[in-house]
Protein backbone atom coordinates (compact mmCIF):
# COMPACT_ATOMS: atom_id res chain seq x y z
CA UNK A 1 0.00 0.00 0.00
CA UNK A 2 1.33 3.21 -0.87
CA UNK A 3 0.19 6.82 0.97
CA UNK A 4 -1.85 7.67 -1.76
CA UNK A 5 -3.80 4.38 -1.00
CA UNK A 6 -4.04 5.19 2.76
CA UNK A 7 -5.12 8.77 1.67
CA UNK A 8 -7.90 7.03 -1.20
CA UNK A 9 -9.28 4.29 1.98
CA UNK A 10 -9.48 6.82 3.90
CA UNK A 11 -11.71 9.44 1.91
CA UNK A 12 -13.49 6.61 0.87
CA UNK A 13 -14.30 5.72 4.42
CA UNK A 14 -14.58 9.54 6.05
CA UNK A 15 -16.97 11.30 3.45
CA UNK A 16 -16.90 13.94 5.97
CA UNK A 17 -13.20 14.89 5.75
CA UNK A 18 -11.74 16.58 2.92
CA UNK A 19 -9.35 15.07 1.13
CA UNK A 20 -6.57 17.67 1.48
CA UNK A 21 -7.46 17.32 5.20
CA UNK A 22 -6.73 13.54 5.08
CA UNK A 23 -3.70 14.18 3.05
CA UNK A 24 -2.12 16.50 5.66
CA UNK A 25 -3.26 14.46 8.22
CA UNK A 26 -1.34 11.32 6.86
CA UNK A 27 1.99 13.63 6.04
CA UNK A 28 1.83 14.84 9.66
CA UNK A 29 1.89 11.55 11.64
CA UNK A 30 4.54 9.94 8.94
CA UNK A 31 6.80 12.98 9.52
CA UNK A 32 6.27 12.59 13.42
CA UNK A 33 7.10 9.09 13.28
CA UNK A 34 10.00 9.89 11.34
CA UNK A 35 11.16 12.09 13.50
CA UNK A 36 10.74 9.89 16.92
CA UNK A 37 12.93 7.47 14.90
CA UNK A 38 15.42 10.37 14.32
CA UNK A 39 15.82 10.72 17.87
CA UNK A 40 16.94 7.42 18.20
CA UNK A 41 13.46 6.70 19.62
CA UNK A 42 10.92 3.87 19.99
CA UNK A 43 7.42 4.01 18.14
CA UNK A 44 4.73 1.55 19.79
CA UNK A 45 1.03 1.15 17.99
CA UNK A 46 -0.60 -1.19 20.02
CA UNK A 47 -2.00 -3.95 18.07
CA UNK A 48 0.10 -3.50 14.75
CA UNK A 49 3.67 -3.45 16.34
CA UNK A 50 6.80 -1.88 17.14
CA UNK A 51 9.39 0.11 15.36
CA UNK A 52 13.14 0.53 17.06
CA UNK A 53 16.35 1.60 15.60
CA UNK A 54 18.97 -0.69 15.40
CA UNK A 55 22.73 -0.09 14.85
CA UNK A 56 24.25 -2.55 12.46
CA UNK A 57 28.36 -2.37 13.51
CA UNK A 58 30.63 -1.97 10.77
CA UNK A 59 32.11 -5.22 9.16
CA UNK A 60 34.40 -6.73 6.56
CA UNK A 61 33.40 -7.62 2.90
CA UNK A 62 34.07 -8.27 -0.62
CA UNK A 63 33.38 -7.04 -3.84
CA UNK A 64 32.15 -10.18 -5.52
CA UNK A 65 33.50 -8.64 -9.00
CA UNK A 66 37.43 -8.12 -7.85
CA UNK A 67 37.41 -9.86 -4.56
CA UNK A 68 38.75 -6.71 -3.17
CA UNK A 69 38.48 -6.71 0.67
CA UNK A 70 36.12 -3.23 1.64
CA UNK A 71 34.84 -2.20 5.19
CA UNK A 72 31.32 -1.36 5.35
CA UNK A 73 30.43 1.72 7.25
CA UNK A 74 27.95 1.04 10.59
CA UNK A 75 24.69 1.99 9.80
CA UNK A 76 21.05 2.11 12.00
CA UNK A 77 18.00 0.11 10.64
CA UNK A 78 14.81 0.06 11.76
CA UNK A 79 13.51 -2.96 13.39
CA UNK A 80 9.89 -3.70 13.33
CA UNK A 81 8.36 -6.52 15.30
CA UNK A 82 4.43 -7.26 15.10
CA UNK A 83 1.94 -6.43 17.55
CA UNK A 84 -0.34 -9.41 19.27
CA UNK A 85 -3.60 -8.35 16.65
CA UNK A 86 -1.35 -8.10 13.50
CA UNK A 87 0.16 -11.59 14.32
CA UNK A 88 -3.03 -13.14 14.90
CA UNK A 89 -4.31 -11.88 11.92
CA UNK A 90 -1.78 -13.39 9.43
CA UNK A 91 -0.89 -16.40 11.29
CA UNK A 92 -4.68 -17.92 12.55
CA UNK A 93 -4.27 -21.11 14.57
Amino acid sequence: MRKSDLIHKIATLQESLSASDITLSVQNILLYLTEALGKKGRIEIRGFGNLTLLYQKSRDARNPKTGEKLKTPGKYKVRFKMGKELKELLNPI
